[in-house]
């Protein structure tokens, strides 16, 4: 086998493995992308489950799952619904209609709203964000609120940074990170 023929098989092997990632990634897209579980591992650097955190009043409120991601801390409240979710940020109760029948949940906006400020007054100098991520049987027909996303979408905005950019990242979040592990509560 000459050179050129050796080149241009490999070009036909990098080229087919590069069609086949392509077909895998639109298959994954299709069905919806991630699980919860998947994105947050996806997403965080650091990770906090089911803490207590100080409200700032003297007492706590409860956050489900804490990430340290590459933009700053994200508190995600985690929904497992399947069905077609009827949703906005103005109404008491959001109603899920699928397999199960109907049925209907508090807002967690509000809720999300102030686990994110009670983050707040921990670490001022650090960005805090917060959604309520829905895994990936939710279908939002009739509009989605803000703050309110899949698990591929967390995917896609808190990617993990490269090697070079964590690293970086780390130096200015850990001191942070650290006073907020010092400050909370583990749930039992």
């Amino acid at each position: 086998m000459n050179l050129t023929s050796q080149y241009e098989l490999i070009a036909a092997i990098s080229l087919g493995l590069g069609l086949l990632l392509i077909v895998a990634w639109l298959i994954w897209r299709r069905r919806g992308g991630p699980e919860i579980p998947q994105a947050l591992e996806a997403v965080a650097i650091e990770r906090l489950q089911n803490v207590l955190v100080p409200d700032g009043m003297g007492g706590h409120i409860h956050v489900e799952h804490l990430l340290l991601t590459g933009q700053g801390f994200v508190v995600i409240d985690a929904k497992s619904f399947a069905g077609t979710i009827f949703a906005s940020e103005r109404m008491a109760e959001w109603t899920v209609i699928g397999k199960q029948g109907r049925f209907t949940f508090p807002n967690p906006l509000g809720t999300l709203y102030d686990r994110v400020a009670a983050l707040r007054l921990l670490v001022r100098d650090v960005p805090v964000a917060g959604h309520v991520v829905f895994s990936r049987g939710a279908d939002f027909t009739k509009g989605r609120p803000r703050d309110v996303l899949s698990a591929a979408e967390l995917v896609d905005i808190y990617r993990r940074p490269e090697q070079a950019d964590l690293e970086r990242l780390l130096v200015a979040f850990s001191p942070h990170w650290d006073h907020v592990k010092k400050s909370i509560e583990r749930v039992k």
